[in-house]
């Protein structure tokens, strides 16, 4: 049987920890007496560079001290904390990325020391703040825990023994933070973890019967509001969004979102208010937006949804928001708005410059426009230039200035050395955009090399007009339609289609290359997979991590290895580190390191 947490010898965990800070923990020597739970806790403070002898917790002076989670608990954790007396015992309640909400204590002496180490309100105890406590390594594990004296990674720590327990919302499931009981390590025992316990079950239950009223209050008004009018109807909280279908066949996914963002930047609404919005769709909307009461206070708001007008958007017609692109998808209103720019620069004649990182679709944006208004007209790219002599480019240029109408697009003009950047100003200097050819010139932002800031503002200055093409991580919703398009195109109609959760995967990413790291992720798997529909398992490991830095390729080797052993595993991370020859602590380190997915 095993032994109980707080058993394990005091003295003997406090020379492991001291060895594992000098990295001279052999792997046999570790449990006993060290947990492996605790082990796995000290290897990430390590990587988030915890400093062990002090103790610096993040203060959040924005934190919302007050959110729905203490309206159920603080009275629980009140009265649970009287009935302790003057035991040196202290409740304490925290919000999800573990900042003290609420804390508790009878106990004059231990709660001097409490503040002494910041376990107070507005103090983050999560792990990548303290290290290992009862509060982070509960929120990082997502199930109880309990650390006991020099187990914890910070030595301020050490005299305190703590359990904490997460709290999950009784109807959404979301983990909504942390009730912890902490008291002096010399008074540790199995009744602290039970009285965690016992507390978390009481807020628990508060929780339901408090989310129960306002959920019942707030679906009886909307079903009461949808039956009295003809207008969409949306019902509105923190946990829930209800749509009737007059407001579904209204409102397009995008005009959806921007809806409920105008309601939420209303804030709290007390008593009845009007809102006008311009919705990206190119509508205008009315929205009547009502609290919804119930015995404990708001539930919610109602919100009726009329639209009252098309308004003309920049850069498109009125009665159309979407543009029709030859070779471009996508809908969400960042993509939108920057096409309907473009748009707007070829039909006014204004040379445009296309901002934007490398592979977000500037020259495919560009020769779009061009095909969709004068497909028969001579296009242009011209490749500035690298290796290739500097005067031919430059006399090209002037050709084609002399010769041509259509569209000349200027490829990578900030890589234009300093000298030729000069002399191609002065040549755009010379003629008049609506005279000519439409003039594209595309940067990357994300060039290293080029000219110097004037000589390339020289060059700029012949653009009137500059456009931002946003990264794809900031059009993720595009995915929709951009991996469906891409893949007919990468297998020229074949049934090949891309499953939800595949889609998932590929949403998260980051994509730092882009639409063109995209179409070669979407390459490769189209060799390997030629029909039915792309699963999970046929994504590159890549897709499944989101690093906050570029990998080596040592590191990208051992990411991509992490990755194809937990698909073996199936999400195991126990087997998954059997499997590799390497401890638990050390992937669940590599696991955080490389952002991997593991679900």
């Amino acid at each position: 049987m095993a032994k109980p947490p707080a058993a394990y010898p005091q003295e003997a965990i406090a020379v492991a920890r001291e060895r594992f800070l000098a990295d001279d923990l052999p792997a046999d020597e570790r449990t006993p007496p060290v947990r492996e739970v605790i082990l796995e806790s000290w290897e990430r403070a390590r990587s988030h560079q915890i400093a062990p002898d002090q103790i610096h917790p993040f203060h959040d002076k924005a934190a919302d001290l007050w959110p729905k989670l203490v309206h159920s608990a603080a009275p629980i954790v009140r009265e649970f904390s009287e009935s302790l007396g003057d035991a040196p015992m202290s409740v304490i309640l925290t919000d999800e990325r573990g900042v003290v909400l609420e804390r508790a204590t009878s106990n004059a002496a231990l709660e001097k020391r409490l503040d002494q180490v910041y376990l107070a309100p507005g103090f983050s105890y999560s792990e990548e703040s303290v290290g290992t406590n009862g509060i982070g390594t509960a929120l990082e594990g997502r199930e109880p825990a309990e650390v006991f004296g020099h187990e914890h990674y910070s030595e301020r720590l050490q005299e305190l023994a703590c359990a904490g327990v997460p709290i999950r919302n009784p109807v959404t499931g979301k983990l909504e933070g942390v009730v912890d009981v902490t008291c002096w390590r010399s008074e540790a025992g199995p009744m602290m973890a039970s009285l965690a316990q016992t507390v978390a079950g009481r807020i628990n239950a508060a929780m339901w019967e408090h989310s129960g009223a306002r959920e019942t209050a707030l679906l009886r008004e909307y079903l009461r509001t949808s039956r009295r009018t003809t207008c969409g109807v949306i019902g509105v909280s923190p946990d829930v969004v209800m749509l009737n279908n007059t407001a579904r066949r209204l409102l397009e996914p995008a005009d959806e979102t921007a809806v409920l963002g105008a309601v939420a930047e209303a804030g709290p609404l007390a008593k009845p208010v009007t809102l006008d919005v311009v919705l990206p769709s190119g509508s205008a909307a009315r929205l009547s937006c009502r609290p919804a009461w119930c015995e404990a206070g708001i539930a919610g708001s109602i919100v009726q949804v009329q639209i009252t007008s098309q308004v003309a958007l920049p850069g498109g017609p009125s009665n159309d928001r979407r543009l029709l692109l030859p070779g471009i998808v996508g809908s969400g209103a960042l993509w939108e708005r920057c096409c309907h720019d473009v748009d707007r620069s070829f039909r006014e004649r204004e040379w445009l410059a296309l901002d934007g990182e490398s592979g977000v679709g500037k020259l495919a944006l560009a020769r779009a426009v061009q095909q969709r208004h004068n497909p028969q007209d001579h296009l242009r790219v011209l490749e500035c230039p690298r290796e290739i002599n500097p005067t031919m480019w430059l006399t090209e240029l002037r050709t084609e200035l002399d010769n041509h109408t259509g569209t000349l697009i200027l490829r990578h003009v900030s890589c234009l050395d300093a000298a030729t950047a000069e002399a191609a100003a002065a040549i755009l200097g010379q003629y008049r955009p609506q005279e000519g050819p439409w003039v594209v010139a595309t940067l990357d932002s994300t060039a290293s090399d080029g000219p110097d800031a004037e000589a390339l503002g020289e060059v700029l200055r012949r653009f009137p007009r500059s456009v931002q093409v946003p990264p794809l991580r900031h059009h993720l919703e595009d995915m929709r339609e951009l991996v469906p398009f891409l893949l007919i195109r990468l297998t020229h109609g074949d049934a090949l289609t891309c499953s939800p959760e595949a889609l998932r995967l590929l949403m998260r990413a980051d994509w730092p290359g882009n639409v063109r790291q995209l179409v070669d992720v979407l390459r490769d798997v189209c060799m390997r997979r030629r029909s039915g529909a792309i699963g999970p398992e046929d994504l590159p490991p890549s897709c499944r991590a989101t690093a906050r830095r570029v990998l080596t390729p040592l590191e990208a080797m051992q990411r991509d290895a992490i990755v194809r052993a937990l698909i073996d595993a199936s999400g195991s991370k126990a087997a998954a580190a059997s499997a590799l020859g390497m401890s638990r602590a050390t992937i669940y380190r590599k696991i955080h390191e490389y952002g991997i997915t593991t679900s």
